[in-house]
């Protein structure tokens, strides 16, 4: 009887983790349509016409497929120097974030350096607070870096939090006893950042080298106030002004199928300028999110 009842209970304990997983995978699979299908109707969006996407025939396929929307966009000559930009942009920029960073990390993790608390702290601070937008305009035309391409680098060369993810994981993965064996061979503090802990630091170096590039790529915001230049822009900035050129102003048309015409190249370039945008990084992104994680992974770690 105890044996018919125990597998009872197994039998239910079973269909209960069924129905649970079940849910989940429904929840996921809903959770998983309201993300890409937005993202389907964009690009679909853009290989449409103007006349489907201004009378909203568009659902998920391309509706009447022209490129009309690439052409008009990739004929703007300031798109070519928009993608030579971001490049420099994310090498440069990039290099020396990674620099920056690895410098402040490693003094940080090492526990016989004394203030490490205090300087930490000081660098938290500065997450929270920060003198605004005015007086960093006016820090950066003191130091005359406006419209140049410094002003894109320079101001944004360390991240905090990318600090404090480097810190943690140079805390929880090379231990006191390497440096202990590597100054008994007589190596340097120099020697032992350069000739040790950067070999061992590659993972983390990676996660940090993916977390700028994206930053920099999609950065937009400062070089819209501080750069004027249009050969200094990125192609955020110059898509943007593509995007304001082609809307459309409704109170200078009298004729309506003018208007709803009008209206469809302008969504229709919208669509386009988002996909141009966008296409680079969601390319790279499904082969290097593994990192993404493993960066989250090493933050959530005590140090």
């Amino acid at each position: 009887m105890k044996t018919g009842k125990t597998e009872a209970r197994k039998a239910e304990r079973y269909i209960g983790d069924d129905l649970f997983m079940a849910a989940i995978y429904f929840f996921l699979l809903v959770v998983l349509i309201c993300m890409l299908y937005p993202l389907i109707y964009v690009v679909s969006a853009s290989f449409s016409s103007p006349g489907a996407v201004a009378g909203g025939k568009v659902f998920l396929w391309p509706v009447e497929p022209t490129l009309l929307g690439y052409q008009a966009v990739f004929q703007n000559q300031k798109i070519v120097t928009g993608f030579l930009n971001p490049v420099f942009y994310l090498a440069v920029g990039t290099s020396v974030n990674l620099v920056m960073t690895m410098l402040a990390a490693y003094p940080l993790s090492r526990k016989e350096f004394y203030g490490r608390k205090v300087v930490t702290a000081i660098f938290v601070f500065t997450m929270y607070f920060s003198g605004g937008l005015v007086p960093s305009y006016l820090l950066m035309k003191n130091l005359r870096l406006l419209d140049t391409r410094a002003v894109l680098i320079i101001p944004v060369a360390m991240s905090v939090w990318n600090v404090i993810i480097a810190r943690t994981y140079l805390q929880n993965t090379i231990p006191d006893e390497l440096f202990e064996a590597a100054s008994i061979d007589g190596c340097s503090e120099t020697g032992f950042f350069l000739k040790v802990v950067l070999p061992l630091s590659k993972p983390i170096m990676a996660v940090l080298v993916l977390y700028y590039g994206v930053y920099h790529w999609n950065s937009y915001f400062n070089a819209m106030i501080y750069l004027k230049s249009p050969e200094l822009q990125p192609l955020q900035i110059v898509l943007r002004e593509i995007l304001l050129l082609g809307k459309v102003d409704m109170t200078m048309i009298t004729d309506v199928a003018a208007l709803e015409k009008m209206q469809g190249l302008s969504n229709l370039l919208k669509y386009a300028v988002i996909v141009v945008a966008s296409v680079p990084m969601m390319c790279i992104y499904p082969f290097v999110q593994k990192h993404f994680v493993k960066g989250v992974m090493v933050g959530s770690l005590k140090g």
